[in-house]
């Protein structure tokens, strides 16, 4: 599955598809050092706020639950042309009360967002672009757990699980069908070389993330 540039609503898979794929990878990067950290910290998270991915550097994103069946996701990749596009775009236009309109209005005060898109009764949607914006930044930002071969490279690559292909896809499988356990989770994974896997912060992400529900 390809993003466009700029990004469509149809390129997304749904909701709960990329929330487990991200909340996996997530888990996989706990720890509890990055834990007291609160939001100081890269990489990928899952707290009481959703669901984060933060680079220290050209690309910051939250995905977060707002009720039963809705999710709204926004950030920002420095490919993104919205916030510099002459006329301005409004990244809120069209957007249901539902969304966290303070805090997205709060960091399109501060110029630190690239797109919006929020997801309600299965479909995904976002404000109208103009056809002159080249880039709001979804491709670069999101394409990571939207192609599902790259999160499968990942969660088998040597920083988080080091699990064999065959491993990365039940792991990954157990993970979009929300019965991922931690009794699932800790055989398959394997200590890299260069850090201890923190396994109660894993669990701890797990339980946030709710990735056992079924």
């Amino acid at each position: 599955m390809t993003i466009s540039r700029p990004g469509l609503p149809g390129d997304l898979p749904s909701a709960e598809v990329l929330w487990a794929r991200w909340a996996l990878v997530a888990a996989l990067e706990a720890t509890t050092a990055d834990e007291q950290a609160g939001h100081h910290r890269t990489g990928n998270w899952v707290d009481d706020e959703g669901l984060h991915l933060d680079d220290c550097g050209c690309t910051w994103w939250g995905f977060a639950q707002r009720g039963e069946g809705r999710y709204v996701l926004f950030g920002e990749d420095e490919s993104s042309g919205v916030k510099w596009h002459e006329p301005a775009v409004d990244m809120l236009a069209d957007a249901p009360a539902w969304l966290p309109h303070e805090e997205l209005q709060d960091l399109l005060k501060g110029c630190q967002l690239g797109c919006v898109y929020w997801y309600e009764n299965g479909t995904w949607a976002r404000a109208p672009y103009p056809a002159t914006l080249d880039d709001d930044g979804l491709d670069c930002g999101m394409s990571r757990f939207v192609d599902r071969k790259k999160v499968l490279w990942t969660i088998g690559d040597e920083d988080h699980g080091a699990m064999p292909a065959h491993d990365a896809e039940t792991l990954l499988g157990h993970a979009e069908g929300y019965r991922l356990t931690p009794e699932v989770l800790m055989p398959l994974v394997t200590e890299p070389d260069w850090r201890e896997l923190d396994r109660p912060a894993m669990t701890r992400a797990l339980e946030r993330a709710g990735l056992n529900r079924a």
